[in-house]
């Protein structure tokens, strides 16, 4: 193993952060700040298992021309812990820190694998207090590998003590494994990944970030993304094969540039973090001086129609939907829900629940979810579980 970092990663790693934090939803949420408050926006946002010190060699090169930050979503780094994760609830926490870290102009977020899902959810529900969102080697219709392995394997699921912490450091693998590019960048985050107790040394992830319902709905949040969006992948990473980024790509209207990060793997902030920089950079000059090239926006409508015992959803005024219901008492039943084929995974499903379950709260009722698409978007959004009866 070669631990003998290059000059510009060491010079990075010294320009120390501030550390702050910010209570959401009862959890402090920890960040790092680098640069001028005075510049543009930009957050970095981590994958699963994995923590902000994931960017500190990468945040201090785009200080020139930004105010960066890099969030510990919750469960992860040095933030708290929550009994239930959901991508909704680190979307809020990250739009929280940017107000906390006092942002003068939208900021652009840049999310990787599971913080790439944050992102899309992000930009969907806070688009327009955006500039952009970058999303580097996500995939949208199947889980992002780090949940798969806290689902399915063992390496996520009961994080072992070490004595010593260079034993710990020894255990630290990539997920999904490939092929460790810079050593000395492996062995800099695993350093981090770690906190030392009286036991000795723990990886410092919850690992109930897992125990979540993976990637429900993610493809609905993609297609209704509000402000700009370009997705990055690793050259050599299977996870977004041609047609998911063809699929990726109808969705956003093809209006989004898909650019190919030469010799990364799936972890492309730690194979090749200059060639990323250099293609943010690119890709956030040319969004400084373009006008955004987007679809046109849908607008979608939800009303409730008592005659038909429908919430009904349009798109530009023509029916696309509607969510079945029976009232009895101070109950309402959800019975089923069903939508357009030519609006599936466009966003219009999450708006008529979102719409439906909010009149019920205005109504003082309580909620019966027999309806699989109701129960299941209740279990990715908990802040709507009061809502359920019993």
């Amino acid at each position: 193993m070669t631990l003998h970092p290059p000059k510009w990663f060491v010079d990075a790693v010294a320009d120390v952060p501030e550390d702050r934090s910010v209570r959401v939803k009862g959890t402090d949420v920890h960040y790092l700040r680098w640069g001028d408050p005075a510049r543009p926006g930009l957050v970095l946002v981590h994958g699963g298992a994995a923590h902000a010190q994931w960017w500190s060699f990468i945040a201090p090169l785009l200080t020139t021309q930004y105010h960066v930050i890099a969030v510990d979503l919750s469960g992860h780094g040095d933030s708290g812990r929550r009994p239930v994760y959901a991508f909704e609830t680190w979307a809020d926490e990250v739009m929280a820190c940017v107000a906390d870290a006092s942002m003068t102009e939208r900021p652009i977020l840049v999310g990787h694998s599971m913080g790439g899902i944050v992102t899309i959810a992000a930009a969907s529900l806070y688009g327009e207090q955006l500039a952009g969102a970058v999303v580097v080697d996500s995939p949208v219709w199947r889980p992002d590998p780090e949940s798969v392995e806290g689902e399915q394997g063992t390496m996520f699921r009961n994080p072992k003590t070490y004595a010593e912490l260079d034993e710990a450091v020894a255990h630290f693998h990539l997920q999904p494994p490939q092929p460790t590019v810079n050593d000395f960048i492996v062995d800099f985050v695993a350093r981090r990944s770690l906190r030392h107790s009286d036991a000795g040394w723990t990886w410092k992830f919850d690992p109930k970030v897992f125990l979540r319902p993976h990637n429900l709905g993610i493809h609905d949040y993609l297609g209704a993304v509000r402000c700009r969006i370009a997705m990055f992948k690793g050259q050599y990473s299977d996870l977004l094969t041609p047609d998911v980024q063809d699929q990726m790509d109808e969705m956003l209207g093809r209006s989004s540039p898909i650019v190919e990060i030469p010799e990364a793997y799936h972890h492309v902030p730690l194979d090749q973090p200059l060639a990323l920089v250099a293609a943010l950079r690119a890709i956030l000059a040319d969004w400084e001086h373009s006008v955004p090239k987007r679809a046109p926006q849908m607008l979608v409508t939800v009303r409730d129609d008592p005659g038909t015992h429908r919430y009904v959803a349009t798109v530009d005024g023509d029916e696309a939907g509607g969510a079945h219901y029976v009232v009895k008492g101070d109950v309402v039943t959800f019975t089923h829900t069903e939508i357009d084929a030519d609006h599936e995974g466009k966003g219009v499903g999450g708006e008529l629940a979102r719409h439906a379950l909010d009149d019920a709260r205005a109504r003082g009722l309580q909620v019966v979810a027999r309806c699989p698409f109701i129960a299941g978007w209740i279990r990715r959004h908990p802040d709507y579980r009061d809502l359920l009866a019993g």
